[in-house]
C-alpha cells in the first residue's frame, strides 16, 4: 500500500519525537552521573572562592528567599488574574498547569528527601546518606538531612517546565529564572549539584505530564 503524504508526515513526527525523547533521557542520565561526580569537588571550590565561607551575597540570598513555592504561587496567581482580565484563555490554562506542576514537584521532592537523609553541604554532621533514621535518631524533618532532592529547584523547574513546553519563547526566561534559583541554593551551601540535577529532572518530567494532560482536556 502506498503511503499518503499525511501518513509519511505522521510517521516522521513520531520518529522525531522518539529520537528527541531518547536524546533527552540520555542527556539527563549523563548530567546525573556528572553531577554526582562533581559533588565532592564542588564544596571545597565554593568555600575557597569565598575565603572559607558560603556565599553571602545579598542577591543570592534574595534569589533563594523569593524563589520558593509560596512566591511562585503568588506570581502564578497574579499572572492568572491578568490573563483572565485580558480574556486570554490559553495563558490561564498555562499558568494553572504551571502552578499544579510546581506544587506536585515540590510535594514529590519533599516526600523523597524526608527519607534519603542526605546531609546538606553546610551541615556540621559528616557528609553522607543516612536514610530516615541513623542509629537511634530519626532524621525525618531535620533540615540538615533533607538535601536530596532540592525542594526550591523542584518547584521552580516544575513551574518553568510547563511554560517551556506550552510557550517556548517564554520558556527560556522562565528556565533561566529557575536555574538562577537552583544556583543560589548551591552557592548558599543548601544543596549538592546532584540534588539540583535530580530535582530538575524530576520536575521537568512532572511538568511534561501535567501539560500533556492539560492539552488533552482542552482538546476533548
Amino acid at each position: 500500500m502506498d503511503r499518503t503524504p499525511d501518513t509519511l508526515s505522521s510517521s516522521s513526527n513520531q520518529t522525531a519525537r522518539l529520537f528527541v525523547g531518547r536524546a533527552v533521557i540520555l542527556l539527563v542520565f549523563i548530567l546525573g552521573v556528572a553531577s554526582f561526580l562533581l559533588d565532592a569537588a564542588f564544596t571545597p571550590w565554593i568555600l575557597a572562592a569565598n575565603h572559607g565561607h558560603w556565599n553571602q551575597s545579598r542577591i543570592v540570598a534574595l534569589c533563594s528567599q523569593y524563589g520558593d513555592w509560596p512566591e511562585l504561587m503568588i506570581l502564578g496567581l497574579l499572572g492568572y488574574v491578568l490573563a483572565r482580565w485580558l480574556r486570554n484563555v490559553r495563558w490561564q490554562r498555562i499558568l494553572l498547569a504551571a502552578m499544579i506542576a510546581s506544587t506536585l514537584s515540590g510535594m514529590t521532592a519533599n516526600a523523597v528527601r524526608l527519607t534519603t537523609g542526605r546531609t546538606r553541604p553546610r551541615a556540621v554532621a559528616e557528609q553522607g546518606w543516612y536514610g530516615p533514621k541513623h542509629g537511634e535518631q530519626w532524621l525525618i524533618g531535620q533540615a540538615d538531612f533533607n538535601s536530596f532532592p532540592s525542594g526550591h529547584t523542584a518547584t521552580a523547574f516544575g513551574f518553568a517546565g510547563v511554560v517551556l513546553f506550552a510557550a517556548p519563547p517564554w520558556g527560556l526566561p522562565a528556565m533561566l529564572a529557575a536555574t538562577a534559583i537552583a544556583l543560589s541554593r548551591l552557592l548558599l551551601g543548601a544543596h549538592h549539584p546532584s540534588d539540583i540535577v535530580g530535582a530538575a529532572a524530576m520536575a521537568l518530567a512532572i511538568a511534561w505530564v501535567v501539560w500533556r494532560v492539560t492539552k488533552r482536556r482542552r482538546s476533548s
